[in-house]
C-alpha cells in the first residue's frame, strides 16, 4: 500500500482542491480530493453512469440530494450517492470543505483537466468564477462524452 504524498492544490471553480489519494495509488478503484469551494460554485444535478460518490462534510454546510431526497449536511456529516441515482448538492455556508471519495476514481482526471496548479496553501474562496463559454461547452463535452455524465 502507498502513502498519499500531498499534492499541490489546484484552482477550480473559484475555490480549490488537493488530491489526497489519486487513482493510480489505488489501482483505479478511488480518488479522494478535499475540495474547498465557494457558495455558487456547485455542479448542477447530474448522473454518474460509472461512479460512486461520497461526501464528508470538513466545514461548512451543504443541502445535498440523492434521488427524491434532501439531507442537510453539516461537518462530521457523510453521505453516499450511487452510480446511476441523480445528485446535488448546494454550499449553505459563504464555503464548504468537503472530501469527495470518487470510485473508481479516473473521474479524477476531469478534475486535473480543468484545474490550474497553484503555489502555496491558497486563500478562502470569495466567489464561484465561471469559466468562459468556450471552456463551460469543453467541460461539458468532456465530462458527458469521455466520463458519461449526464446532467438532469
Amino acid at each position: 500500500m502507498e502513502q498519499s504524498k500531498a499534492s499541490p492544490y489546484r484552482s477550480y471553480q473559484g475555490g480549490y482542491f488537493k488530491t489526497l489519494i489519486d487513482p493510480e495509488q489505488s489501482d483505479n478503484a478511488l480518488a479522494l480530493l478535499e475540495l474547498t469551494l465557494p457558495k455558487g460554485a456547485e455542479p448542477p444535478p447530474h448522473i454518474h453512469t460509472r461512479e460512486d460518490e461520497s461526501f464528508y462534510v470538513v466545514a461548512g454546510k451543504l443541502s445535498v440530494q440523492v434521488a427524491d431526497t434532501t439531507y442537510i449536511l453539516e461537518p462530521g456529516d457523510a453521505i453516499f450517492a450511487p452510480r446511476g441515482v441523480p445528485h446535488s448538492f448546494r454550499i449553505l455556508t459563504e464555503t464548504a470543505t468537503i472530501l469527495n471519495l470518487i470510485s473508481p476514481g479516473m473521474l479524477w482526471n476531469y478534475f486535473i483537466a480543468f484545474s490550474a496548479q497553484i503555489e502555496g496553501v491558497p486563500a478562502m474562496p470569495a466567489a464561484p468564477v465561471k469559466p468562459p463559454a468556450d471552456a463551460i461547452r469543453q467541460m461539458l463535452d468532456t465530462i458527458s462524452n469521455e466520463y458519461k455524465v449526464r446532467f438532469v
